[in-house]
């Protein structure tokens, strides 16, 4: 039994001073308040990283630079498949491992790994199927993250059914390929704690076909799909269908609170308006959403009509729980032309932005939060010993960590009770970091 004691924490109903959390086996079993003694400031839930592609961090800052004519999502991507050629298992190991040390750093207890890189280059198969999916799983044993695993169906190269190219034959499988691969892959995450998460992720509407993606949601889990990213894809589907990505996805699907449509920043109003009632996850992913020049979610809207969302790192070119949401906010003003555009009549920005992102990430996950009986203890402790945090209460803790502050306010970080942060550093960062290191110096040298 661990025992946490904190002068404010959040809890599910609001803020509540002297708050004393006991967990066990990773979960809460008790939450109390007005207990004096208290030893540590603040006490905040710890959201789920949503949306990640764990190997892409490599490649960060290895794009900015202008290729002939207009550079876009689609350059960018074929820079991403020549990288991606030259990654061995262990490389997806170390580089995933220094992702989740960062993630955990960043104040996230949790990753939902959208994972599509399943062969060897040119698409040979690898002797063991779930091979990479076992090196993803060795990461987060390495770092004790929690994860919700994604295996990703990827069957065409667009809407036309033209076959996949060079760079994605190593993400390639067809229907009942990526069942076995499904299947291979629970067994690979067996050794993994209680907490770990089984789902799927349909790359999106171009890479699978309409079979395809009714096999695939068949399966048991949360459903993460791409969706309606790049003007490109919207007018590809338009082409193909007669309908909007979001629009065809409604129209032939079920979509509950099962999904998680990631992206979805090329929408019309009446599609972002029918998307929230379906009450699934919108992922957002600011940071790579403004790198990759995707465009800005209606998030006015959305939440208008109660629509929910959460927050991933997608590409990880960085990775920083305070930047998503700050971005997300500021991009919206940018848009609006106003301030404090997600805030509602009764919370501040920043209390939005954290609880939404929060409660967005435990359903798109399937890993309930809050500090709360029963949830997993999924923790974060910010200190207030700073100029910035001193003598705050209430949501302005929330508004000033995120606007002003950065992700060094976090000194401490429970997983499902793993304690993975104290003073501000992963307990595993310096053989992760020394790994990933020699793994990006070789990689950098070969492109």
């Amino acid at each position: 039994m661990t025992r946490l004691h904190a002068k404010i924490a959040l809890l599910p109903d609001g803020w509540a001073r002297d708050v004393a959390v006991e967990f066990d086996a990773g979960r809460i079993t008790s939450v109390t308040t007005d207990t004096p003694g208290a030893t540590l400031d603040c006490l905040l839930p710890a959201p789920t990283n949503l949306h990640s592609h764990s190997f892409q961090r490599a490649m960060a800052g290895l794009t900015e630079h202008r290729t002939a004519g207009q550079d876009s999502f689609w350059t960018w991507r074929n820079l991403m498949y020549r990288f991606l050629d030259q990654l061995t298992p262990d490389d997806v190991h170390s580089i995933a491992a220094m992702v989740m040390v960062e993630m955990a750093e960043a104040g996230f207890a949790a990753v939902a790994e959208f994972h599509y890189l399943h062969h060897a280059p040119q698409g040979q198969r690898y002797d063991n199927q779930a091979e990479l999916t076992a090196r993803i799983a060795a990461a987060a044993a390495q770092t004790g993250l929690g994860l919700t695993h994604l295996p990703v169906l990827y069957e065409r190269g667009g809407c036309d059914n033209r076959p996949l190219t060079a760079g994605q034959l190593r993400f390639g499988n067809s229907p009942d390929q990526f069942l076995a691969l499904h299947q291979a892959a629970e067994t690979a995450l067996k050794s993994l704690p209680p907490d770990t998460v089984l789902g799927l992720a349909p790359h999106s509407l171009r890479a699978v076909t309409p079979q395809g993606l009714t096999l695939a949601t068949a399966l048991q889990g949360p459903i993460h799909i791409h969706i309606a990213e790049q003007q490109g894809e919207v007018d590809e589907l338009l082409a193909a269908t007669g309908q909007r990505p979001v629009d065809w996805l409604l129209t032939h699907h079920d979509i509950n609170p099962r999904w998680c449509l990631i992206h979805a920043t090329q929408m019309d109003p009446h599609e972002t308006l029918a998307l929230a009632k379906t009450q699934a996850v919108t992922g957002l992913c600011p940071i790579t959403e403004a790198n990759l020049g995707d465009g800005i979610f209606d998030g006015p809207r959305y939440l208008q009509a109660n629509g929910r969302f959460g927050i991933g790192s997608d590409s990880n070119v960085k990775i920083s729980l305070t930047e998503e949401l700050r971005l997300l906010e500021y991009s919206q003003r940018l848009g609006q032309k106003g301030r404090a555009i997600l805030a509602s009549a009764d919370k501040s920005t920043g209390r939005t932005l954290y609880e939404s992102a929060l409660q967005g990430g435990a359903q798109a996950a399937a890993r309930p939060a809050g500090i709360a009986k029963g949830n997993w203890a999924d923790l974060l402790h910010l200190t207030q010993q700073t100029p910035d945090l001193q003598g705050l209460q209430g949501d302005t803790i929330l508004d000033t960590f995120i606007f002003a502050g950065d992700d060094r306010l976090i000194t401490d970080l429970w997983s499902a009770g793993r304690h993975l942060v104290q003073n501000g550093q992963h307990h595993a960062r310096a053989q992760v970091q020394s790994r990933y290191a020699k793994t990006v110096a070789r990689l950098r040298g070969v492109l």
